[in-house]
């Protein structure tokens, strides 16, 4: 058995691994990070739309700050965020937008003149101020009060991680691609790195190191429909969650895009909608602006995925072979707006659709993106649970998102709470002494090679990984999607339940030998449907509906029993997650409140309980 030592250990090496791993190396810290992927293939170099930060740059942007960027993420949150967290946020973002753009970042410029905006699919021209030319421009996102969204065409995500990458690699940080954490090794108390397994050879290496960081991205294709690429299948999650002591935050918070192309769920940015782009339905008549009057299609992403299923569900929907979708219009922008600033949707749409977006409309639907729930941590990125495990990005429950996070905000958190947790990561190291058992290691390894032995030797049973895993699809689409409610939910945990063990008993049906997608399914697939199963269960106790958690037996948000954030650990042997809960924040700058939009009534805390501005 191979081990490598290294100072950080990096699971992950998109743009919250690589940021945190960039602020190690500055230090001087040996730092390695493992993808399943080369670097610039993480997930994130799909992110279109852009960075939220306050920069107040553009006419639009006008009279923005970090206090107003604050309270749209609260709102935004449904004031299930950490407000610590939010503040510090948004206080950071601006510094972190202009450190990207010294680095290389070729983000969009503000050109002085006069400009033709859209809002509703209808121009207005708005005067640029000739003192801010030059400066780093935005566009406007969902449930936002300024234009903050800093862009790079709509390829913010490619721009952000190539630059990123190249940093990385001028310090000297090391990628291990084609690498699979399995497991962490730990003895209860510290963590001392992974088990990892070659998707080359199938052979194992230990990683050992004074700190380990889990930034894997998001978990979304425990969903059959996902934005999300194949790679995001919650292995860091399931590391974490099967130590038995660290737990998973609000994995019920799971939020659906508005816009996923019809039939291949491929993201169309958010930005296409903020630069004036409509939603039509059957009739090619718009339809929000009856919904949200005053927001329309900028409302947050769980509002107008919601209203969207809502129309379709009144007939509204346009027939398809695969289901109702609805239309996203951009055709009134320009042939020039399109093949520059939105050239993504663009390619997209005529490489996987065979229309011209300049003169056709695009057929779009709900589809689940992201993941608010995630790795439980403090405000500086530790675990709870284990030292020297820490967590960033999407994959972690920081926890600044709450029950929705606004478009914008979860790109720049990766290079936000990237840099805030490497110099977390860095102190830690420079006052850390790790003693490594070579038995906590060695046993490790071996559980984790008994694992695929009982694989390739057919020893667990029959069943096969792919059926399963559509199984655990069906329950999660029937039961944990934008709508939900109690008896659905029961009926879903109660299926999980059975797939589960179904996961245990799985048999391949090739040799498994060698860079074999099969054995890394059969490996993972008990775990995914723990996650699966964290989800449906998590939703079926929270009864309320807040954010992107929709309980149509429960429709108001009750401020009064439900202001708090789930805890989710599964204890070694057991067939559900323990569920345990915590205030949503500690400080309560911004008191619980309307959102100004979205609608819906709330029960409010009790005087006795309710946070007052300032706690």
């Amino acid at each position: 058995m191979q081990t490598i030592y290294t100072d950080l250990l990096c699971i992950g090496a998109g743009l919250a691994g690589e940021r945190a791993a960039v602020e190690a190396a500055q230090a001087g810290l040996g730092v390695i990070c493992i993808s399943l992927v080369p670097a610039r293939r993480s997930h994130s170099v799909c992110a279109q739309g852009g960075m939220q930060a306050a920069l107040g740059n553009c006419a639009m942007g006008e009279g923005d700050s970090p206090d107003v960027h604050f309270a749209d993420t609260v709102k935004g949150s449904d004031w299930g965020c950490d407000q610590e967290v939010a503040r510090l946020f948004a206080n950071t973002a601006p510094i972190e937008m202009r450190r990207l753009a010294h680095w290389g970042v070729p983000w969009n410029r503000v050109v002085p003149g006069v400009h033709t905006y859209y809002k509703g699919g209808k121009p207005f021209k708005k005067q640029e101020k000739k003192e801010h030319e030059g400066l780093i421009h935005a566009r406007a996102f969902g449930g936002t009060a300024k234009w903050r969204t800093c862009y790079a065409s709509d390829g913010a995500g490619h721009s952000v991680l190539y630059t990123m990458d190249n940093r990385a690699a001028q310090l000297g940080v090391a990628v291990h691609d084609r690498m699979e954490a399995l497991s962490l090794i730990h003895d209860g108390h510290t963590c001392l790195g992974a088990v990892v397994r070659s998707l080359r050879t199938g052979e194992l290496v230990a990683y050992m190191a004074k700190a380990t960081l889990v930034a894997t991205g998001g978990f979304g294709r425990i969903y059959r429909h996902s934005t999300n690429a194949v790679i995001n299948d919650g292995g860091g999650h399931i590391a974490v969650l099967d130590t038995g002591v660290v737990p998973l935050g609000n994995m019920e918070a799971v939020q659906f895009h508005p816009t996923g192309i019809v039939p291949t769920d491929i993201l169309v940015t958010e930005g296409c909608r903020g630069d004036g782009g409509t939603l039509l339905d059957v009739n090619q008549e718009r339809f929000m602006q009856i919904y949200e009057p005053e927001k329309a299609e900028l409302a947050s992403r769980d509002v107008v995925s919601r209203w969207m299923v809502h129309h379709i569900r009144q007939g509204k929907g346009v027939p398809s072979a695969y289901g109702d979708h609805l239309w996203l219009d951009i055709r009134h922008l320009g042939q020039k707006h399109i093949r520059s600033k939105l050239r993504e949707v663009d390619e997209i749409c005529q490489s996987f659709l065979g229309i011209d977006p300049v003169r056709q409309l695009i057929p779009v639907r709900p589809t689940q993106h992201y993941s608010m729930g995630g790795v439980r941590t403090d405000k500086t990125g530790a675990a709870q649970g284990l030292k020297g495990l820490f967590s960033a990005g999407e994959a972690a429950c920081w926890d600044m998102h709450g029950f929705n996070r606004l478009g914008g905000n979860s790109l720049a958190e990766t290079v936000v709470a990237g840099g805030i947790v490497g110099q977390t990561i860095v102190e830690y190291i420079q006052g850390a002494e790790v003693s490594i058992s070579t038995r906590t290691v060695a046993d490790a390894v071996q559980r984790d090679q008994a694992r695929i032995d009982a694989l390739l030797q057919g020893r667990n049973g029959m069943e096969n990984a792919y059926d399963v895993r559509e199984a655990m699809f069906d329950v999660l689409e029937d039961a944990a999607g934008i709508y939900r409610n109690g008896a659905d939910l029961e009926r879903g945990v109660a299926r999980l339940q059975e797939i589960h063990a179904r996961a245990r008993r799985i048999a391949l049906r090739s040799n498994g030998l060698g860079a074999n997608p099969e054995l890394a399914l059969a490996l993972k697939l008990p775990g995914m449907v723990r996650l699966a199963l964290c989800v449906a269960y998590g939703a079926l106790n929270r009864t309320e509906s807040r954010g992107s958690h929709t309980r149509e037996d429960f429709p108001e948000r009750n401020d009064r029993d439900w202001l708090n954030r789930t805890l989710a650990t599964w204890p070694d042997g057991a067939d559900l997650p323990r569920l345990t809960y915590e205030p949503a924040s500690k400080v309560w700058p911004l008191p619980p409140g309307d959102r100004g939009y979205g609608g819906g009534t709330i029960i409010p805390a009790t005087p006795t309980t309710a946070p007052a501005a300032g706690e």
